[in-house]
């Protein structure tokens, strides 16, 4: 799938348009915490030049936005708007994850948290909409109201709403707070209104009743030390202790692609393990 060049060519770029693709990859820079001579000297570039591009003075080549784009670790939908910006043509399609084109990457993917069970695990995209979950995830689901799971479940609401999966984590105070300290890293870098409108939905979730504010110090006494802030979660009258880890895809071509996210659960203690393998034998 490939874009079509439209808006701004190159030659037709206004003054107004190399302003705004300098401010833009300045807002970037003081993100990321970069002085114009680290980055020149990482984009094989001068502080100087870096400098003309940021003030709208010099515009800036589509190789030198793409070369200081991926220096300063700009999200793939937002080089798109660079380039744009800039007065370019988008470099990235966004391939619907249905398309054809991607069959064989979802094919890959639904493979792999297959073979990850009896352990939890799933795909999210940009917006935490999940995307793809094996049966371990439906495991830990079993009991949500059906509202929740359509028509499109988002991982953040399943797990802190009152009627979903809060009500059954013992650490909810811990484990809420590393879910919103998450997002709003993800808001801070790339300043989605999507992501911003969930984080004031979910942040805005009643705590469910009859749980205690924070009960994670209520491990039995022998238990195992964790290596991780685990999740600590009802099931079945027994608590299961996971952890998690997030896989991205390397260097993507895709905006699509760039934004899912692949969330693994790995047990945190043996009883956990043990309890997961009895019930997948």
């Amino acid at each position: 799938m490939t874009i079509a060049a439209t808006g701004p060519t190159a030659s037709a770029a206004s003054n107004a348009d190399k302003g705004r693709a300098g401010r833009m990859l300045r807002s970037w820079r003081e993100r990321r915490r970069v002085s114009q001579l680290e980055l020149a000297l990482r984009a094989d570039s001068s502080a100087r030049h870096i400098s003309f591009i940021e003030t709208g003075r010099s515009r800036p080549s589509e190789e030198m936005v793409l070369r200081l784009a991926e220096h300063l670790e700009v999200p793939v939908r937002e080089r798109n708007a660079l380039l744009l910006a800039a007065g370019y043509a988008p470099r990235y399609p966004e391939t619907p994850l249905d398309d054809p084109a991607l069959d064989a990457l979802r094919d890959g993917m639904e493979r792999l948290i297959q073979g990850y069970e009896p352990y939890p695990a799933l795909v999210v995209d940009a917006g935490y909409t999940v995307v793809a979950a094996n049966r371990g995830i439906a495991l830990l689901l079993e009991g949500v109201p059906e509202e929740l799971m359509t028509p499109a479940p988002n991982a953040m609401r399943l797990t802190l709403h009152p009627e979903g999966l809060a009500p059954r984590i013992r650490n909810l105070r811990e484990w809420r707070g590393h879910l919103l300290a998450q997002m709003e890293r993800q808001i801070a870098l790339d300043r989605s209104d999507r992501l911003r409108a969930l984080y004031e939905e979910v942040a805005g979730y009643p705590a469910p009743e009859g749980v205690p504010e924070d009960v994670s110090g209520d491990e039995p006494a022998g238990s195992v030390p964790y290596f991780a802030l685990p999740l600590r979660i009802e099931h079945a009258g027994r608590i299961l202790s996971f952890v998690s880890s997030i896989s991205t895809f390397n260097t993507p071509m895709d905006v699509t692609v760039a934004e899912l996210a692949i969330e693994t659960f790995l047990p945190a203690d043996p009883a956990t393990a043990k309890y997961l393998r009895t019930l997948a034998g």
